[in-house]
Order: C-alpha cells, then sequence, then structure tokens
C-alpha cells in the first residue's frame, strides 16, 4: 500500500528527461476497491475535494448519478459561507482541511477522489492519488503547467488500473458522437482552419494594466488553511483577488481565458483531427499585456503540421469581448448552449456571439458552440443539399460523471482520460505562455523543446516548487 510516508520518501524532484521511478504499486488497491463495489450495491466510495463553487456543483452532479456514496469531504476553507451546503448534504462523509491528510487517514476507504480545486492545486492532488490508487475525476485544465500535464499522463500510464477523467462535460454530450461520427464518415475532412472564440466578459477586464506589483497582502480568513491552498506555487500573501474564484486571473495560478474554455471549445476538433501539439505558437495581438494576469484580449495563433492523410492546420483563438473574428457568410446566428455549467454559482450570460468555433475544410464549413453543442453546416443552402449523406449519430450511453463511475465499476471507458485530454492541456500550457512571454514560441512536437527561447523552455516546467512540495514531481 502506497502511503504519505512511502509517496514522500520513495518520490523525488523530477529533472529534465521527464524521469519515471517507482513509488509502489496500486494493483493489489485496485484489487480491493473492485470487492467493495460489488459490495455496496455498485457505489463507488467517493472523496471530493474542493467543496464550494464549481466542486460544489461537480459533487450535486456525481450525487444525480445514484452510483456515488460521499464518503470524504475536503477544502482549505471548510466550514466557509460557500461550503456549508455541501457539508449539511453530507453529514456523515468525514471532513478534512488537507487532502493528504485525508489519504492519511481514509486511503482505504476511498476508492475514487473528484478535484473541483482552482488550476494550480489539481497536480498535487492528482498524483498522490493516483500514487494511491485511487480513480481521479479533475476539471480541466488537468495541469496548469506543460510539465505537470505531461507527469500527469505518466502517471495514469504508470497505474493502468486507476480510471481518470478530465471534466470537459461535453465530450459526453452530442457534439462528441457527432464530430465522431462525421468524421468517420467523411463528412469533416481536410480541415485547414479553426477559428475559435470565446468573447464573453472576464473577470480581470477592467482592471489596471500598468500593475508593477502583486496585490497587497490581507488577513487570511479565520478558519482558512491558505498555505494549503497555495499547495506548490511560491508564497503569495493572502488576497481576495486570488481566492473565491479571482485565481483564474492570474497567470501564477490559473489558465484564463483559453484553460478555461479551451477544453470545452476545441475538445472534439483535437481529438478528432489527431492534432497533439503545435509547432508553432504566436500571440498574433495582446491588449493590455503585462507581467501578472491575463490581457484584456488575446489572439493566438497555434500551428499543427500535416498528419497522416489530413493537411496542416492553424487554430486561431480570439478572447475579449470587442475582439471577434470574422465570420463567414451565412453564419446566421449564434446560440448558447443552456446546458453550461454554472461558475462560482453564476450562469452563463447569451451574448452577439457566444462562445464557440468554425471550422474550415475543403469543400465544407462547419459552425460549432461549446460544450455539447452540434455542429452545422453552413450557409443553410450548403447544409440542406448535405442532409441525406449525414450518417447518423448515436446517443450518449451516459453523462460525464456517470460515464466516470461505471468507468470504475469497469462497464465503460472514460472518453476524457488523461492520455486523451493531457495533449490539449499542454497546447492550453503553450498558449498562455506565449500570452505571458509575448513572443512566439517554435515548438519540437517529437523531443518537447522550445527551439527559439530558451527562457520559454525553462517555462515548460514552471518555477520550483515551494519546499515541502518537491517530491509530488516525480512519477
Amino acid at each position: 500500500m502506497v502511503t504519505r510516508r512511502n509517496f514522500l520518501k520513495k518520490a523525488g524532484i523530477a529533472t529534465a528527461g521527464l524521469a519515471i521511478s517507482s513509488i509502489g504499486s496500486v494493483s493489489a488497491l485496485s484489487e480491493e476497491s473492485l470487492k467493495r463495489v460489488n459490495g455496496a450495491n455498485g457505489k463507488i466510495n467517493l472523496a471530493c475535494v474542493g467543496i464550494g463553487y464549481r466542486g460544489s456543483d461537480i459533487i450535486k452532479e456525481f450525487e444525480k448519478t445514484g452510483l456515488a456514496n460521499v464518503v470524504a469531504l475536503c477544502d482549505v476553507d471548510m466550514g466557509a459561507k460557500h461550503t456549508q451546503e455541501i457539508m449539511g448534504k453530507f453529514p456523515k462523509a468525514k471532513r478534512f482541511k488537507d487532502f493528504r491528510e485525508m489519504f492519511d487517514k481514509m486511503g482505504n476507504e476511498i476508492e475514487a477522489v473528484s478535484v473541483g480545486t482552482p488550476d494550480h492545486s489539481h497536480f498535487p492532488i492528482c498524483m498522490m492519488a493516483m500514487a494511491y490508487g485511487k480513480h481521479v475525476y479533475v476539471e480541466k485544465p488537468m495541469g496548469r503547467t506543460f510539465y505537470e500535464a505531461e507527469l500527469m499522463m505518466q502517471a495514469a500510464k504508470k497505474y493502468p488500473n486507476v480510471v481518470t477523467q478530465v471534466g470537459n462535460q461535453g465530450h459526453s454530450e452530442a457534439n462528441y458522437f457527432q464530430f465522431k461520427a462525421w468524421k468517420e464518415a467523411g463528412i469533416i475532412k481536410d480541415v485547414t482552419e479553426v477559428v475559435a472564440h470565446m468573447n464573453s466578459p472576464r473577470r480581470w477586464h477592467g482592471w489596471d494594466t500598468n500593475i508593477y506589483k502583486l496585490p497587497e497582502g490581507q488577513p487570511i480568513p479565520q478558519g482558512m488553511d491558505w498555505n494549503t491552498w497555495l499547495m506548490a506555487i511560491p508564497y503569495h500573501d493572502y488576497s481576495d483577488k486570488y481566492h473565491y474564484g479571482n485565481w483564474r486571473c492570474w497567470y501564477d495560478f490559473g489558465m484564463g481565458a483559453l484553460g478555461d474554455w479551451g477544453a470545452h471549445i476545441l475538445d472534439t476538433v483535437h481529438e478528432f483531427l489527431d492534432l497533439g501539439l503545435p509547432y508553432e505558437i504566436n500571440p498574433v495581438m495582446l491588449e493590455g499585456h503585462n507581467d501578472y494576469f491575463f490581457p484584456m484580449s488575446s489572439t493566438i495563433q497555434f500551428r499543427f503540421p500535416r498528419r497522416g492523410d489530413m493537411p496542416p492546420l492553424d487554430i486561431t483563438w480570439y478572447d475579449g469581448v470587442n475582439n471577434q473574428p470574422k465570420l463567414p457568410n451565412g453564419y446566421g446566428t449564434s446560440e448558447l448552449d443552456p446546458n453550461i455549467p454554472t461558475v462560482a454559482g453564476g450562469k452563463m450570460e447569451a451574448r452577439k456571439l457566444n462562445p464557440g468555433k468554425i471550422i474550415y475544410s475543403k469543400d465544407l464549413i462547419f459552425k460549432g458552440g461549446s460544450h455539447g453543442s452540434t455542429l452545422s453546416i453552413i450557409p443553410e443552402e450548403k447544409a440542406k443539399e448535405m442532409a441525406s449523406r449525414l450518417p447518423e449519430v448515436p446517443e450518449s450511453t451516459s453523462n460525464h460523471f456517470a460515464n466516470f463511475l461505471l468507468a470504475c465499476q469497469g462497464k465503460e471507458k472514460t472518453r476524457s482520460p488523461f492520455e486523451v485530454f493531457g495533449p490539449l492541456s499542454q497546447v492550453f500550457s503553450l498558449g498562455v505562455m506565449a500570452q505571458r512571454l509575448n513572443v512566439p514560441i517554435k515548438f519540437d512536437r517529437n523531443t518537447k523543446v522550445v527551439t527559439n527561447n530558451a527562457f520559454a523552455n525553462d517555462m515548460l516546467a514552471g518555477v520550483p516548487p515551494r519546499k515541502g512540495w518537491e517530491d509530488f514531481y516525480k512519477v
């Protein structure tokens, strides 16, 4: 069995070359898990790390499946207003502020873990969970840095009995099955350009871009474990400009509009067109660029080479309220998927141009939205001409949450495991690097090295982890 002591003793700092060493076998734990599942009315014993805001929504969705027993709740701000609803909903679940203590004390009682915490904290929680042999459901963008995603994929490969799922929920909805069916039928082929757009307001819009230092420190809220909230990130004084979802704004903690929304807009394009990693990333336009938080508007180009018989492809990403792409003739109206999940308790507001994508191929143009929204062929005349040639699209057998739990039982396979989502997470991290540095990046897809900028190459790994967190950075 892997214990925290064994984890910290056997794991070490990962250096160049992404070396792999042993931190223990999970096969025995997985066998125990299967036995418990068979004796627990088919329900998975689930521990939930992050129980407020988006984490709360995740837990409720798992409960709706009827396939989960919530046995543990973990949050660094346990007892705060935004955590009380879930605490009241599951009064018998054991409570923790530190996920490491949770694994120490409840390792044998937990079969799966949901991770609904800020982006910078996904990596340590997932790495320890996998080392314990626990199945992992984590919100996108999976890892914050290129290197974190790399190590998470390696850990998933090392522990093949561990089920992983990244929370891009549309990957279990209609868009996933339609894109797959249309690609296999040859409707989607010879794609050369994709335009992705997310033009809704972001939390940092309106902030002072002449910023020259991080926010002044404030008193840490009573009862909050700020040190554990930071995890491996170098110490920052507490500020409400980081907490309650505001972490999304900062390079040190979040992934900006690209990391937040790219997973819901580009997931099927990336998987079914076999994009892998780009060879070039260009920050075409950055409005309000600064060293601390994300630009007010960004246009970023990702260039992908020929893959087999598929031609080279460019993706251009647009974010910012007024930074909207040119729309093709016959585009029509832009609809908002009503199933988009809540974030921090709020619903997405519809706008003139809602989050989505335009896919240009040799013969056809496709218009798509976000999450589970399906594609349509434009203009309408072309859609009518193609209608009789479109294949039947199967319906999903399970939503994203049920898919994960059924996979834990061995009844399904997850649709967005680490090996599928990991390279897309790395695409986003490369885009964020281009945003932060405001320079073009040339990338070797085979060696996974930045070839034109030594500083950017060092950024693939991010800053060294804080003392006490180094041991998580080796598989």
